[in-house]
């Protein structure tokens, strides 16, 4: 389970603050993927409802496109569990997935007549900036979206990164 965060069925926070980030363990089971859309789907309804945050159905629909995306490699390619958080941070949504898999994913050159492996093009595609990190066990990866619904790359996106040094 990620810091200070209940289990997957839970809708725990970190702290007693806002709705700002809350965290979740995928087992992998029947539904958990649908779990984790759902998940994303309340996430931002509660930055909506409970604190008057600006979100987009646009943004809700390419976030639940995103975490179907990370969760379903995730549990495709790494043994054991899946933890994904939801953040709020300024005008953006981020959606981190970790896994303990070191491999760092790649796209596959671009293939209209490819049948699968389109899910790295499509969050690339679909989110302003993504970070792929490989950790001492596993690997994160962090997908930012627009809370206002404005979809695609910023200037400075997708930046894939080997073993990080503290």
């Amino acid at each position: 389970m990620p810091m200070g965060s209940r289990a997957e069925d839970g809708d725990g926070t970190e702290g007693a603050g806002p709705l700002t980030h809350v965290g979740f363990a995928l087992a992998g089971d029947d539904g958990c993927i649908a779990r984790a859309r759902h998940h994303a789907a309340d996430f931002l309804a509660g930055l909506h409802d409970e604190h008057g945050r600006d979100v987009s159905a646009s943004t809700v629909g390419t976030t639940q496109l995103v975490v179907t995306e990370l969760v379903t490699n995730a549990l495709k390619y790494a043994p054991g569990p899946v933890v994904m958080e939801l953040r709020s941070t300024g005008s953006r949504v981020e959606i981190v997935v970790g896994d303990s898999n070191p491999t760092l994913p790649s796209a596959l050159p671009a293939d209209p007549d490819r049948v699968g492996g389109h899910g790295l093009e499509i969050v690339r595609a679909v989110t302003q900036d993504l970070d792929i990190r490989r950790l001492a066990v596993g690997k994160r990866i962090t997908a930012r979206i627009a809370l206002t619904g404005v979809c695609g790359p910023s200037p400075h996106r997708h930046a894939e990164r080997g073993p990080r040094h503290a």
